[in-house]
């Protein structure tokens, strides 16, 4: 299974600070019993970045957000 990077986040959510807000606010839900909204084996951290580069998880304000093509979608899923 391939890395998660920030950098791959930030294609999707460009600010870093909300990113990191994001990813904290998305693991306080997984604590409360909300499901992983892709299937991963890895740490709640991994898991929200994976969620938030895959586009599953948005920002409030959708000026931040970075839709990507569905070419280059497959090109992230493949790596």
């Amino acid at each position: 299974m391939a890395r998660i990077t920030v950098e791959d986040c930030q294609k999707r959510v460009d600010n870093r600070f909300l990113l990191v807000q994001m990813a904290i606010k998305r693991i306080h839900q997984y604590r409360e019993g909300y499901e992983p909204l892709i299937e991963s084996k890895n740490k709640e951290v991994v898991t929200a970045l994976r969620e938030i580069a895959a586009g599953k998880v948005l920002p409030e304000d959708l000026t931040y957000y970075v839709p990507i093509d569905e070419g280059a979608e497959e090109a992230l899923d493949n790596d």
